[in-house]
């Protein structure tokens, strides 16, 4: 029986990248099947999360995501340019962004396809893999998509026609996300149980086990 999992994910986050490689291997490996469910990232959510943080709490996640990144073999540096714009002189997240909503609803019309978690993955390994400096520019993007057997003539195409919609699919992601149990990316819900964070992947993977997770046949 194939087990399935609801997987809340998003382009900023740097743990959103970590996590989708092991999550790749996992459904390669066994029979389980993520329902990929795209949401914007807390900056465009919630700006107002940062403004509250102490100073301690960023300068831990950026040597926390570093040291994780070496942790588990990926490469890895900040995206140029950064998915979220941020307005350097007020230190504020305009509600007008350049690139994250296209980016989201890309993934959405992925998901769609039935190829969200392999998308989720070549693109983010794109922008965060520490390689690519403007990595909106060219063609990094739909190589990305060509790499997962996906037209990126007709995706782009699709969200350009269905914008509105798929703006709603991401909105009605983001509560079913809070329903599950967490508002943070990366988050999967298994059974009624919300994992949170990249560093929960083993404790998801535990819970499939108990749950008769079986080996693909061959």
């Amino acid at each position: 029986m194939t087990l399935t999992y609801e997987l809340y994910w998003s382009f900023r986050s740097p743990y959103s990248y970590m996590i989708t490689p092991r999550l790749m291997a996992l459904e390669a490996e066994y029979d389980v099947r993520g329902v990929i469910r795209p949401v914007y990232p807390l900056a465009v959510r919630t700006p107002e999360f940062f403004e509250t943080q102490d100073p301690l709490w960023f300068s831990y996640f950026l040597r926390d995501i570093h040291r994780e990144a070496e942790y588990l073999g990926l490469p890895f540096g900040w995206p140029r340019p950064d998915p979220v714009y941020m307005d350097m002189a007020t230190r504020t997240y305009p509600k007008e962004q350049p690139h994250i909503h296209r980016l989201t609803q890309m993934g959405v019309a992925a998901a769609e396809r039935g190829m969200g978690l392999a998308y989720l993955t070549e693109v983010s390994r794109v922008i965060w893999g520490g390689q690519v400096e403007n990595w909106h520019e060219g063609d990094h993007l739909a190589k990305a998509a060509e790499r997962v057997g996906l037209d990126p003539v007709e995706l782009a195409a699709a969200v350009d026609a269905q914008t509105e919609r798929l703006n709603a699919v991401v909105e009605a992601n983001q509560v079913a996300q809070r329903e599950a149990g967490h508002y943070g990316v990366p988050m999967i819900a298994f059974n009624g149980e919300p994992f949170f964070g990249q560093d929960r992947f083993d404790q998801f993977k535990w819970r499939l086990e108990q749950q008769g997770m079986a080996r693909r046949e061959g």
